[in-house]
């Protein structure tokens, strides 16, 4: 036996040829399919050493199997985390040690627990009646064993688990390469219930089809026959396949957007329980028919047909297109996409743009060469999707850190797997204007934090030093120079006394326990977006109200910030997830709470002198900058503004139109356009680290990792699912995660605004910076800083 990982975990790997030991299984057969078992891997989960983890452990030497035992909740998570095993047997005895139900919630919640059988060891009671065993079920465990330190009843356990759970979870493991096959079939495959009720549909089926799996799964696709024909040959068929044969032949069905398209179908039944049929398999090809198919408006149209035709349905994910691939594959299986009339005008009043966007390439179909109308036909697929500007995770880069950080940042969370709650008790932070210290005049700033806002107008500007001048209340200070230096009082009709209370109310509540969202960051993403407004073209595109919106956009866009995700305040069942439904829960948090914070009274309301009018607008705008910053819509944003600013741009400086200012204008000022570069400016602001000189992007990425770290702590502590597993204190490498955020996030926006708004000296800190965590990296290290020489 040897130890790992400390004394909490130890582990065994001895296989015995004694006289009760069984030669190992190694052989399963699954259907047409023949696996190959692996040793069994048992985990045991004993606070300490007694005759009934020792009887367990003696099985499992006896069986044949690894094992590994932990003494302690945590340790147990790591080291199932860590070898995925096959049974796990957890101590429920005794609870004054640990709370068993809650660790096999914990160990459920992850994907690696899926297949894995766990067991539960409960005392014997003789003297009162047997309790139920629901709530060990309901809190993830497979059975129950009644204490029984037998070596021999504990050896009868495992065999029995063996050759029945944990052979039936084994086979189940298998079907991933089935579906992984489904997936992947360029036929169309669709699998309904008795009741013809859909159960799942591969990729395939949905191109041709035209639906998304979510409008399928459990509901019927097909409509009632027209006439006694149709319905003559629909009995046809159910004839034949409800009495357990094969069904092959020929029809036209509709597609989701009218269009008829010719089939080839096989249906089969497949047995299922109570030696009945369960399960309808309808495997598609479309046909490879010469003859324009005519539309028709009836639902199915069959020919009593059984010849196999040739053609295979291309493969198509809902990604981005290329034109050359398409082109490429000639007219094979095309000739059905040609239509007397492609263009379905649907009767509207008013039209979307992209409905008119979809006619326009409908239109374009009808006289278009074959390999265009592919083409075509695949960036129609495209535009029917939901999410246009999100690319496809995971095709960039496989590593953890990668998937990890983008899927924790861009996504609402997972379903709540547990019943604990996360609250955020907003009564307790909201501080109000009667507990501040007075306020302060810009006339009377100390002259230590003078001096640290001496270059404040400059990007090297060090708001660490003024954190440490301000006793970590930069922004009240910082605010008052920016917003005396663009006007902001006299804009807002204002008094300074006014505003500097609106300052402190903001300042105070952002939660300064937070290692990175606290009013250090807010200060900080102020001073990019002063520095931003700053920029001559930036200045030539917004107007004052713009400038004043995105000032205020920046002090309160993470005000109440809970140092947490939004996954995981969606995971936890939080009291504000609750009340934005899952959707963009912060952002608007902070937007709401920005606004009660500012109206609640007025000695800090800076808009009361406003005009209605204006302030709507101006409020409109702060909405729109704060729920800018949320990582879900990243791309979009960044998209949109490279298509409709940069390019066009580019375009007038190609075509020598440099000094065209007329053109230039119409770019820079149409309404649409304004606020895609404010909402880039606040996203350029907000994530500006990687951008900043190193010693600052130093201490940053080291205040979001710690910020990271605990969420991952709590996560695991509540029995949360983990967002971002890669960020565990112990084993993260911090260099590697900010160079996958900066490669996903960070390249292709500031690449994007740089050629906007011209800003050298951040390019060269960011170069400098990548080589810096790159030279880490290299190195092995997981650390901010290399040890000293």
């Amino acid at each position: 036996m040897e130890e790992n990982e400390g004394a909490d975990i130890l582990e065994t790997s001895s296989v015995s040829n004694g006289p009760w030991c069984k030669a190992p299984v190694t052989d399963v057969q699954f259907g047409p399919m023949r696996l190959h078992q692996d040793q069994l891997q048992v985990l045991l989960v004993f606070a300490e050493e007694d005759e009934q983890s020792n009887g367990f452990r003696w099985a499992c030497d006896k069986a044949g199997f690894r094992c590994n035992i932990a003494r302690t909740p945590q340790s147990a998570l790591e080291c199932f985390l860590d070898k995925h095993h096959d049974i796990i047997i957890i101590d429920h005895r005794h609870s004054r040690y640990f709370d068993a139900e809650a660790l096999c919630r914990s160990i459920r919640t992850t994907k690696a627990s899926e297949n894995t059988v766990i067991i539960c060891v409960v005392q014997r009671h003789t003297d009162r009646e047997e309790s139920s065993i629901l709530p060990l079920i309901t809190a993830g465990f497979t059975r129950r064993y009644i204490e029984n330190s037998s070596r021999m009843a504990c050896y009868n356990e495992l065999i029995q688990l063996e050759f029945g759970q944990v052979q039936a979870q084994f086979k189940l493991r298998a079907c991933n390469s089935l579906f992984t096959a489904l997936e992947k079939s360029q036929e169309a495959i669709e699998i309904t219930s008795e009741d013809h009720v859909i159960q799942y549909v591969n990729p395939a089926f949905e191109t041709m089809m035209g639906y998304q799996i979510g409008e399928l799964i459990e509901k019927e696709l097909t409509e009632v026959p027209i006439n006694e024909k149709k319905a003559d040959f629909l009995d046809t068929i159910n004839s034949c396949i409800k009495i357990g044969k094969e069904w092959q032949g020929m029809y036209y069905a509709k597609k989701k957007n009218g269009d008829s398209i010719q089939q080839n179908v096989k249906i089969l039944p497949v047995i299922g329980q109570g030696g009945k049929i369960r399960h309808y398999v309808s495997i598609s090809r479309l046909c490879n028919d010469n003859n324009k198919v005519e539309k028709t408006c009836e639902c199915i149209q069959a020919e009593s047909q059984t010849d196999t035709q040739t053609c295979r349905h291309k493969d198509m994910r809902k990604g981005s297109l290329d034109v050359r691939s398409t082109t490429s594959r000639g007219s094979d299986g095309s000739s059905q996409r040609r239509r007397s009339s492609m263009a379905r005008v649907h009767s509207m009043t008013i039209e979307a743009p992209i409905t008119k966007v979809i006619n326009i390439i409908n239109a374009a179909q009808e006289s278009s060469p074959m390999p265009v109308a592919e083409a075509l036909d695949r960036a129609l697929e495209i535009l029917r999707t939901t999410e246009l500007y999100s690319p496809q995770l995971g095709t960039k880069d496989e590593d953890p850190h990668t998937s990890d950080l983008v899927g924790g940042l861009m996504t609402d969370g997972l379903r709540r797997l547990s019943g604990n709650e996360y609250i955020l008790s907003a009564k307790q932070t909201h501080q109000v204007v009667g507990s501040l210290s007075s306020p302060i005049s810009l006339n009377d700033i100390p002259p230590r934090i003078t001096q640290a806002m001496e270059n404040e107008e400059q990007w090297d500007f060090d708001i660490f030093e003024l954190e440490a001048a301000t006793h970590k209340r930069p922004l009240v200070y910082l605010g008052l120079k920016i917003f005396a230096r663009f006007g902001i009082c006299e804009f807002l009709n204002c008094s300074e006394s006014t505003l500097r209370s609106w300052l402190q109310v903001i300042e105070a509540n952002y939660h300064s326990s937070n290692s990175y969202h606290n009013s250090t960051h807010s200060a900080d993403v102020l001073h990019a977006t002063a520095y931003f407004l700053s920029k001559e073209r930036v200045k030539q595109t917004l107007d004052p109200i713009d400038e004043v919106a995105a000032l205020i956009a920046a002090t309160v866009h993470d005000v109440d910030h809970p140092g947490r995700t939004n996954s995981f305040l969606c995971n936890a069942g939080s009291e504000l997830a609750i009340l934005y439904n899952d959707t963009a829960v912060l952002e608007s948090h902070h937007a709401a709470l920005a606004f009660q914070l500012t109206t609640r009274d007025g000695k800090c309301n800076i808009f009361k002198n406003m005009e209605r009018n204006e302030y709507r607008t101006l409020r409109q705008v702060i909405i729109d900058m704060v729920l800018a910053t949320e990582m879900t819509k990243h791309f979009e944003h960044v998209n949109k503004f490279v298509n409709s600013i940069n390019k066009p741009l580019a375009a007038l400086e190609e075509n020598g139109n440099n000094g065209d200012g007329e053109s230039i204008k119409t770019v820079l000022r149409s309404p649409e356009n304004r606020i895609l570069i404010k909402r880039m400016l606040i996203k350029c602001a907000d994530i500006s680290n990687p951008c900043r000189p190193r010693e600052q992007c130093i201490e940053w990425a080291g205040r979001i990792s710690e910020e990271y770290f605990a969420q991952t702590d709590e996560e695991r502590r509540q029995g949360l699912p983990v967002v971002m597993p890669v960020f565990d204190r112990n084993t993260c490498s911090i260099p590697k995660s900010q160079l996958s955020f900066i490669d996903y996030f960070i390249i292709d926006m500031f690449d994007a605004w740089d050629a906007f708004a011209d800003l050298p000296n951040l390019m060269e800190h960011l170069n400098n910076n990548i080589k810096y965590w790159k030279g880490l990296d290299g190195r092995n290290l997981r650390v901010l800083r290399p040890p000293p020489e």
